[in-house]
């Protein structure tokens, strides 16, 4: 019994002595920190093992699986519009852009000719120093939305970079890209040719930029990001295009007024001269006429009178043989 009353108070003795020690008790806080902390991080990572397993993949609300639209890549809109040539050093311009605010020499400059008519440039055709065909490469970002064989265009290719902007590609041979294509700023989309619409510029391009339908000067916007057409209003640009088809209606239908209205004049100088010789000849007809009732009046008078006296004569005949 002594000797176990001796060990138990011998270790007694030693814990309180451990206990009077300076560091003990943040050796236990600390301790009992960590034995915590690690039980709280390995519960979270089994919880997150258990919602992997369970989650479904096949749910429509995940970004990319409700829509089975492609989206718009968002570097499309920083992109910069370019000259659909490799090579824009060596490429020079046919024709402008007929603009219907510039300066009269460069509105006739940008005329097209053909069928005997007067055509503004919707576009600029693009040709090289030597004449010989080149590459037509995309100038933004798209998808192809037409491309169609035009004898008259020489073939047409259209890109849609977004709503209601697109380029147009006219007047190319060898086309590579069909209806859906998606195509980057630079791909190859067919080889520069002819078109019978303006044979003068020979072997071309002809590239057109349209806003809501309506063109604009591509000029105006290489180099330039597609958000800055965005912004431009073409309701100006539309009825400055109608003004000056009512203008040239107008100038055309105006000879024609002329022309009738001399040929109204000239009829009514007729006319008047018609009648003026009509009512002479009705005149002279009448004083004829008048000549003539005044010649016969007079020859009736004197039979008249001839008949009375031979009247006159028988009856004084008569009263004698009584």
């Amino acid at each position: 019994m002594r000797e176990e009353e001796k060990k138990r108070s011998s270790q007694d003795s030693s814990f309180k002595r451990f206990m009077k020690k300076r560091w003990a008790f943040p050796a236990i806080y600390i301790a009992s920190a960590a034995i915590i902390l690690t039980g709280v991080l390995w519960y979270q990572s089994s919880d997150n093992a258990t919602d992997t397993d369970s989650y479904d993949y096949e749910a429509t609300d995940i970004t990319g699986k409700k829509y089975d639209e492609p989206a718009l890549e968002v570097n499309r809109a920083m992109e910069n519009f370019v000259m659909p040539v490799q090579d824009p050093d060596s490429a020079v311009i046919q024709k402008q852009f007929y603009d219907y605010d510039g300066k009269a020499e460069e509105q006739e400059a940008a005329l097209v000719f053909y069928n005997n008519t007067y055509h503004p440039n919707t576009g600029i055709d693009i040709a090289t120093k030597d004449g010989e065909t080149f590459d037509v490469l995309a100038a933004l970002s798209g998808t192809v939305t037409k491309v169609e064989e035009d004898a008259l265009l020489g073939n047409v290719i259209e890109v849609e970079h977004d709503k209601g902007i697109v380029t147009q590609y006219q007047s190319v041979t060898e086309m590579n890209v069909e209806v859906g294509d998606q195509v980057e700023q630079g791909d190859a989309l067919a080889k520069a040719g002819e078109s019978l619409f303006n044979e003068e510029a020979g072997v071309h391009v002809h590239f057109e930029i349209r806003k809501d339908g309506q063109p604009v000067n591509p000029l105006d916007y290489f180099n330039k990001p597609l958000s800055a057409l965005q912004e431009l209003d073409t309701t100006d640009k539309a009825d400055a295009a109608d003004n000056s088809g009512a203008t040239e209606e107008n100038d055309e239908a105006a000879p024609s007024e002329d022309k009738s209205t001399e040929e109204s004049g000239t009829t009514e100088e007729e006319g008047s001269t018609e009648e003026s010789g009509t009512t002479d000849e009705d005149a002279g007809q009448t004083d004829e006429d008048k000549s003539t009732d005044t010649e016969e009046d007079p020859a009736g008078n004197s039979e008249d009178e001839g008949q009375t006296d031979d009247q006159v004569e028988e009856e004084t005949t008569e009263s004698t043989d009584a």
